[in-house]
């Protein structure tokens, strides 16, 4: 299995295109897989579920060429730790306001000496690969995505991306909504100005912008804006969109 090169194109500057998983099915992680994104988002937060139920798909997004990423419950060592142990390239951390949670995700996420993590992978075995060359690359390889979703975060920005570590800085429009008290209006003027701040205050710093999105005029528009991690809709809302407009078409 080669070496996922998520970061690499994170680190070069590129554009990476991925989607959220609907359900933690096997069928449907690999079909999704196999529409041409380049990382799988697992999301253990909001979902009823957590990495007991995952399990296998990590592994099997790896074997389709794609990068799954779990985003946790909370800034919890135990919780990052599992879910790179199951096989997750890239961590996404939520609700990260300060430079120092910044550091601890860092420690979290990092073997030794750049972080605290426990060395004891088990996605090598199920994939059938040699573990020892795996745990060697891991913190080259190692995706580290924190969530800024408050104006806090937003207040702190430039001092969470100077923390060493970080790959991707997400900005989680719902939750931000929600801090600058128009709690769902995302398309409130407030939320988008600062949509459109973060990427320009974090040119040069090596940090790569993200956020989801589901429309696609929106999508292209935060591109414009300088986001290169860009979670797109997720298959099921599109599917049922799809036959929604098939269904009328027939009536």
């Amino acid at each position: 299995m080669d070496p996922n090169l998520l970061k690499q194109r994170l680190n070069s500057g590129e554009l990476v295109l991925g989607t959220s998983l609907s359900a933690p099915d096997a069928r449907v992680a690999v079909a999704t897989c196999q529409s041409g994104i380049d990382f799988l988002w697992i999301d253990t937060e909001h979902a009823p579920f957590a990495t007991e139920s995952v399990e296998l798909l990590p592994v099997l997004a790896r074997q389709n060429g794609v990068a799954p990423v779990i985003r946790v419950a909370w800034n919890d060592p135990a919780l990052i730790k599992k879910a790179y142990d199951i096989g997750a390239v890239g961590v996404m951390v939520p609700q990260v306001d300060t430079a120092e949670a910044a550091a601890r995700a860092v420690d979290y996420a990092y073997y030794p000496p750049k972080g605290r993590r426990g060395v004891a992978p088990n996605w090598p075995f199920v994939a059938g690969i040699d573990r020892d060359p795996v745990i060697q690359r891991a913190n080259e390889e190692t995706v580290l995505i924190l969530q800024i979703e408050s104006r806090q975060a937003y207040d702190n920005l430039e001092e969470i991306a100077r923390v060493p570590g970080i790959d991707v800085l997400f900005v989680g429009p719902m939750d931000l909504s929600a801090s600058l008290g128009v709690i769902t209006r995302v398309q409130d003027p407030a939320v988008q100005e600062i949509m459109e701040d973060v990427p320009r205050r974090l040119v040069g710093t090596g940090v790569a912008v993200g956020t989801t999105l589901a429309d696609i005029a929106e999508v292209r528009q935060k591109i414009e804006w300088g986001y290169r991690f860009m979670s797109v809709g997720n298959p099921l809302t599109y599917g049922l969109q799809a036959l929604s407009q098939h269904l009328a078409t027939l009536r």
